[in-house]
């Protein structure tokens, strides 16, 4: 009995040294990857910039490396191209978006009413507040295009879109709208919401003497039938 404790109590104190050898392992493993996050967010930052002036065509990765001071060998260690890069930025924007909409709608009052018209506002003023989201979202310095982006990309993308309307028209449903005449209703609600922020970030619907956000309430009330605010 004293024989097999003490086999025990050996091969726990192995088992113990095995353990904490692996620590240091798991802790640099870490640091590496806090580090490549880093250059990561760096690149992005850099790829930002660039984008913005020069348009997803005019950009190349050799542009992305010299404003994020690395090498272009360095850039592709963390993206395969300059469509990744924009994909990235993208995906990272709407992501932002879901979580507005989300927070937005957890906030809002229990009647389907109230979430609905939340969800659409917290759309709407997202891109409103940001118009650099704006750009990235609709491809506005590419003509709109999505252009140099796979398919593969542009679907996961445009999921991540539709993702952020999804509850308006599921509070259309509720509403007691059939699923057809609530997907339509979104899609207009989308078009409408897109023209006022291009007009409003351009500075264009000043010659009418309107507010964005004035109209896109009205629109969002007679959606919903109820009294404009």
């Amino acid at each position: 009995m004293a024989l097999t404790k003490i086999r025990d109590t050996s091969e726990s104190r192995a088992s113990v040294g095995k353990k904490t050898a692996k620590a240091p392992v798991t802790s640099r493993e870490e640091r590496q990857k806090a580090l490549v996050d880093v250059r990561r967010a760096l690149v992005l930052d850099a790829a930002r910039k660039v984008f913005f002036e020069r348009g997803l065509e005019g950009t190349s990765i050799r542009e992305i490396a010299q404003q994020a001071g690395y090498t272009p060998g360095a850039i592709y260690s963390y993206f395969t191209s300059k469509e990744e890069v924009y994909g990235a930025l993208l995906g990272e924007s709407l992501e932002r978006l879901n979580e507005c909409v989300t927070l937005a709608t957890s906030n809002a009052g229990p009647a389907a009413l109230d979430k609905t018209r939340v969800a659409a506002e917290a759309f709407f003023d997202f891109y409103r507040e940001n118009p650099r989201d704006l750009d990235l979202g609709f491809y506005l310095f590419q003509g709109m295009q999505p252009r140099g982006l796979t398919p593969a990309l542009n679907e996961r993308l445009n999921k991540r879109l539709r993702d952020a309307l999804q509850p308006i028209q599921s509070g259309l449903e509720t509403l007691g709208l059939s699923p057809e005449k609530a997907l339509s209703e979104v899609t207009a609600l989308f078009a409408y919401a897109v023209g006022l922020l291009v007009l409003s970030h351009t500075g264009r619907i000043r010659m009418f003497k309107q507010e964005s956000i004035a109209l896109y309430r009205v629109y969002v009330d007679r959606l919903l039938g109820v009294s404009p605010r």
